[in-house]
């Protein structure tokens, strides 16, 4: 794996992580969050003969500021990235937050985008909300549901942080057991902080569009389009599956035994939807 540093535009510094071939056709992976880093490296292993793009988005992980924390920067952010390396068109996969990225930029640079795969997300509009937090709240016992409660108002301390963030990220998975393991070490080993700020107002931004207003704007998402899902992540299948009816021509596929992290529960299903989508003629 090779890794630089990219500027944006605006002189921000992006940092980037390059894998694959190097003449292979380029993917570009979207991280979610708002306001985490990369964590696709498991993914980008999955297309080792394509030349796969990952990048920390701005103010996370090692990437610096300015703090210009809107879909429309993050957005100009990719396309600072396409310009960097000169390609006319690349294939874009997002996931979760990742993913709402991912379709931003699909619907306002169309002509740049040769595939886009839109894995995990929430789908449009807000009616996904309250039977996410209730399949949510249903994977942690009260003493869980409690405590995290209670870390979320708290001034956190490092180790307070690292309860919070397992609390918070283990409800992903289809077994609660492995995903609360899952979920402390990722916590224990993040690689920054995660940025709260950039987390508020993306979420804020993207939660205020309506599904009329996505409906619209996928209107102009020209390129073959793939939406996966997990039958067993807490975020609706349901309401990703509007993003499919959305998009002319999309394709829209559950993986069986799998929550929000398709690749760690259903690696083998989930490559071969993921590759066999990007090998279609």
């Amino acid at each position: 794996m090779c890794v630089q540093t990219v500027p944006t535009s605006d002189g921000a510094e992006l940092a980037v992580y390059l894998s694959g071939r190097p003449s292979g056709v380029p993917v570009l992976l979207c991280h979610g969050g708002p306001g985490q880093w990369d964590y696709l490296e498991p993914v980008a292993e999955l297309l080792p003969e394509y030349s796969v793009h990952r990048f920390d988005q701005r103010g996370c992980g090692r990437s610096s500021g300015p703090a210009d924390y809107t879909v429309a920067r993050a957005v100009e952010d990719i396309e600072d990235l396409r310009r960097h390396w000169g390609y006319q068109r690349w294939a874009v996969f997002g996931h979760s937050w990742g993913a709402t990225l991912a379709l931003a930029y699909a619907w306002t640079h169309p002509s740049r985008v040769d595939r886009l795969v839109y894995c995990s997300g929430v789908g449009p509009g807000n009616d996904w909300r309250a039977p996410y937090r209730e399949a949510e709240r249903a994977r942690l016992t009260v003493e869980q549901f409690e405590r995290r409660q209670q870390l979320e108002q708290a001034d956190r301390a490092p180790a307070e942080e690292i309860e919070y963030l397992t609390l918070c990220w283990c409800t992903d998975y289809a077994d609660p057991e492995t995903g609360l393991e899952w979920a402390r070490h990722d916590a224990t080993n993040a690689p920054a902080k995660v940025n709260f700020t950039a987390n508020r107002q993306l979420s804020e931004e993207a939660y205020a569009w309506s599904a009329e207003d996505v409906a619209t704007a996928c209107q102009q998402v020209t390129a073959p389009t793939l939406v996966v899902h997990g039958e067993a992540d807490p975020r609706p299948s349901w309401n990703a599956r509007r993003i499919a009816e959305r998009i002319a021509g999309a394709q829209f596929t559950e993986i069986p035994d799998a929550g929000h992290e398709l690749w760690r529960e259903n690696a083998e299903d989930f490559a071969a939807v993921l590759r066999g989508f990007l090998l279609q003629a």
